[in-house]
């Protein structure tokens, strides 16, 4: 059977009306050689905030979006990691791997948005997590549909939390 990347998590927690979501992501083997061997990887968050409809579909909310760039020079024995998440640019070198995927795959305590904004009602946080292998133009993408476009797609949703009600 095969490992894929795995998403830790997600845990979510109010504090002081304010939600904070901790996830993070496990490479599996291939991967993690492709970065030692020098292919760059760029992982894409998406960290989305759902209502809960009994018959409808769930309503989504909100979203924040996280890049994070993984770069490694085999020659010089340094990894490159850089963080955007839509506002700010982070970019850190490291001397080990293990210390660069401890950095740039796990993100702690990242504040979703004030409690004081939503509705009363029940929410929860999906987790999706893709790797792009290539990014090809609009047309040449539908024309050479066969041909993937990305290294892997894992989605996973919080357990579910009240709002407003006696939380």
């Amino acid at each position: 059977m095969a490992k894929s990347a795995e998403i830790i998590g997600p845990e979510t927690k109010i504090i002081n009306n304010e939600i904070y979501v901790t996830t993070g992501l496990l490479l599996d083997g291939k991967q993690l050689q492709d970065l030692k061997n020098g292919i760059a990887k760029e992982i894409t968050f998406h960290i989305d905030l759902f209502r809960v409809w009994n018959i409808w579909p769930d309503e989504f909310v909100l979203g924040k979006p996280i890049v994070k760039t993984l770069r490694a020079d085999p020659v010089k024995k340094e990894y490159v990691a850089t963080s955007l998440d839509g506002m700010t640019i982070i970019e850190k070198r490291f001397n080990e791997l293990d210390s660069l995927l401890k950095w740039a795959l796990n993100i702690k305590d990242l504040k979703l948005t004030n409690t004081r904004e939503l509705e009363p009602d029940t929410y929860f946080v999906r987790i999706t997590v893709e790797s792009r292998l290539r990014k090809l133009p609009p047309v040449i993408g539908y024309l050479l549909f066969f041909i993937p476009e990305k290294d892997f797609n894992q989605v996973k949703d919080s357990p579910r939390f009240n709002v407003g009600q006696g939380q």
